[in-house]
């Protein structure tokens, strides 16, 4: 019979695996934007440092799965960077492209942040107290790029109406 530490170890683990698709998804999702933004150095520059700082995520959830003796789902992997190609593909074709980007990374971000305060749950109640400073560390991370999105949309909606009206959609919407 499992006890209540070995169900919280499993969901625990499956929260981490689970994490670890989640930000293999985001960078699915911010790789392609970075590379097309044109009139937005701003929402460029933040991307291509919150990319940096997801790698970090994957590399300190893959030190956590190793220490359960587990490893990231390549099927969940897999699944969710097609996904999130995918949803980065749709959003191409929409004249606000930038404005949809915003918003899709402002929700994601929140997805994120309540994945890791999950996980920080999880670990305080399962005992696991050496994933409490990588989990936090990457919790930080995504508070950061959350509020930075929120404070830049109105920059980033500004400017992008500014050219709408200057040179039309096309040029405005990256």
């Amino acid at each position: 019979m499992a006890t209540h530490n070995d169900t919280t170890r499993d969901i625990f683990i499956v929260g981490l695996r689970n994490a670890h698709a989640v930000e293999k998804q985001a960078l699915s999702i911010m790789t392609p934007q970075v590379a097309r933004i044109e009139h937005y150095p701003e929402v460029a520059e933040r991307l291509r440092l919150h990319i940096e700082e997801t790698n970090g995520q994957i590399a300190r959830l893959d030190e956590l799965l190793a220490s359960f003796e587990s490893s990231g789902s390549v099927l969940k992997d897999t699944a969710l960077s097609m996904s999130g190609t995918m949803a980065a593909m749709m959003h191409t074709v929409a004249d606000d492209e930038i404005l949809k980007n915003s918003f899709a990374n402002y929700a994601f971000e929140h997805f994120e942040i309540a994945a890791y305060k999950s996980l920080l749950v999880l670990a305080d109640d399962g005992g696991f107290s050496n994933a409490t400073a990588a989990l936090t560390k990457s919790l930080g991370e995504e508070q950061s790029m959350a509020q930075w999105i929120d404070e830049a949309l109105p920059m980033i909606t500004r400017r992008y109406a500014s050219l709408y009206a200057a040179e039309g959609a096309s040029e405005a919407k990256v």
